[in-house]
């Protein structure tokens, strides 16, 4: 970006689903006065791909594709194409790994995998949690008393605590239960205590039971061909914001640049919008997590079937959930032609052969939490040659005590990449700040939205993400009202067919 100082109608910073839902509502509306910034190469944000030298792809995170919005769907098809020659549709089949077996998802629905004492155990909690539910007075106060009201000690103290914990990396007694709408299913007793006794797994619940997902490019390829349908004089990458002027309305970058705004949609993380406005005691008062993304590219045929995402509750590995990212689609990996050399054995060892082979090859992607709660080892090893974060070497030997891989398994590519900003947790006095901070930004002309932007998680995918972004422009121009975030359990109800990209 050369230094220059200009001034703009619509300033939006960041592009991913939020940044490009706003460019993309004022492009659609024949808006021409806006520029779109970002600090990366191009589009994406944390729905970005990136791809290792030895070309297995790699998401941000466990990304697919399901929606509450037709305005969604139609633009997505319009930026990647439609139908089978641009989307694999795949069924979910997610399970648990507890206790060194397989539980269906969600696991409060498939207690009848367990033992018969954990079973028991899950069974006379959850009928005790309903009398006491239906006794209760009040609501529950945070996450945790969510969790023991609704799912009883059994199924809180085998799963739904420790697997949280690794999920938020923050205690469920420091989280609110707001959010929660269609995040977690419930318990329904009569269907619990059916499928233990008639031996059933009940997988079909939830929104992302169907989901879509690129053949080509990964996640990332989405958010790079809705950029592709904006004009190219509107987008400015490689620009990094350091500080705003919310009195003049003038927003400074890395390299001495200056943008003046008369409207600003800021999709960067709140608590830093807030510092920079001088709002430190505001900021304090948030909660986010960092994630570690680690892949692995391995010689061989998949073993897992057409798993697709797995959860690990227990500590014998420091991820909390892991992608059987070949699964998705053929374009994730390289083609079984293709000539790599193994770079470490399957629990870390050094490569018994460095000669380049051929495939075929699949990978796995896995997520781990980091935060003050809960820290990650992030000193150096080496790992074929290379030095890497040990939370590496970590998640290989998770893998192979959880039999995702095996100790002879062919490492053939490893990748790591940390997000400073990972989950934005909803905690305890989070509601009591959006109160306070979205409405003052706004007084000085400064929407902050999206996944961090606005810290609502339970309006956080991405189709949320983008339409809090077409709905901030709506708002802007007409005074609209922003359904996505003033409303999430209204829309996370239905499908949302009242705005049209089409149209």
């Amino acid at each position: 970006m050369a230094k220059r100082h200009t001034e703009v109608g619509v300033l939006i910073l960041g592009s991913g689903p939020t940044g490009l839902g706003a460019a993309t509502r004022l492009n659609q509306l024949g808006k021409t006065d806006w520029l779109l910034v970002d600090k990366g190469k191009e589009a994406g944000g944390l729905a970005c791909t990136d791809v290792t030298p030895e070309g297995f792809l790699f998401d941000m995170g466990g990304h697919v594709i399901f929606s509450h919005y037709q305005y969604f769907d139609e633009l997505l098809d319009e930026a990647l194409g439609s139908g089978s020659d641009s989307w694999n549709t795949h069924e979910r089949v997610s399970y648990v790994w507890l206790k060194n077996r397989w539980v269906a998802y969600p696991f409060q629905n498939n207690i009848s995998a367990l033992d018969k004492e954990d079973q028991v155990t899950c069974l006379s909690g959850v009928v005790e949690a309903k009398v006491a539910n239906a006794m209760a007075t009040s609501k529950p106060s945070n996450f945790d008393e969510w969790i023991l009201r609704v799912m009883g000690e059994g199924i809180a103290n085998i799963f739904m605590r420790p697997y949280n914990f690794k999920v938020w990396a923050v205690p469920t007694t420091e989280m609110q239960c707001d959010w929660l709408g269609e995040r977690v299913a419930t318990v329904d007793v009569d269907r619990a205590i059916s499928n233990v006794i008639h031996g059933k797994e009940d997988a079909g619940w939830g929104p992302n039971a169907v989901f879509r997902f690129p053949k080509e490019g990964g996640t990332g390829a989405i958010w790079k061909g809705v950029a592709d349908l904006l004009p190219k004089e509107r987008q400015l990458y490689g620009a990094e914001a350091v500080s705003i002027d919310k009195e003049n309305k003038i927003v400074s970058f890395k390299d001495g640049s200056t943008i003046k705004y008369g409207h600003l949609i800021s999709t960067l993380p709140l608590d830093i919008m807030l510092r920079w406005t001088g709002d430190g005691a505001l900021a304090d008062g948030l909660t986010y997590s960092s994630s570690h993304i680690v892949g692995v590219g391995i010689r061989g045929s998949c073993p897992h079937g057409k798993k697709c995402w797995l959860y690990f509750p227990e500590d014998n590995c420091p991820f909390y959930r892991t992608t059987v990212f070949s699964n998705y689609a053929e374009g994730n990996y390289p083609n079984e032609t293709v000539r790599l050399s193994t770079v470490c054995m399957g629990d870390g060892r050094a490569a018994e052969d460095g000669a380049d082979k051929e495939g075929p090859y699949w990978s796995l992607m896995f997520e781990i939490s980091e935060s003050k709660w809960k820290p990650v080892d992030q000193s150096d090893v080496s790992l074929g040659g290379n030095v890497w974060p040990r939370v590496v070497l970590d998640t290989l030997l998770g893998a192979v005590a959880t039999n995702l891989v095996s100790p002879d398994d062919e490492i053939v590519s490893i990748y790591h990449r940390r997000l400073e900003h990972g989950y934005p947790t909803p905690s305890l006095n989070r509601d009591t700040v959006l109160e306070q901070a979205l409405p003052k930004l706004r007084e000085h002309s400064i929407w902050s939205r999206g996944r961090f932007g606005s810290y609502k998680y339970e309006v956080a995918n991405q189709d949320h993400s983008l339409m809090l972004g077409v709905e901030t422009v709506d708002n802007i121009l007409f005074g609209c009202h922003e359904m996505t975030l003033q409303h999430p359990n209204i829309v996370n109800q239905k499908k949302n067919t009242d705005l049209l990209y089409s149209s």
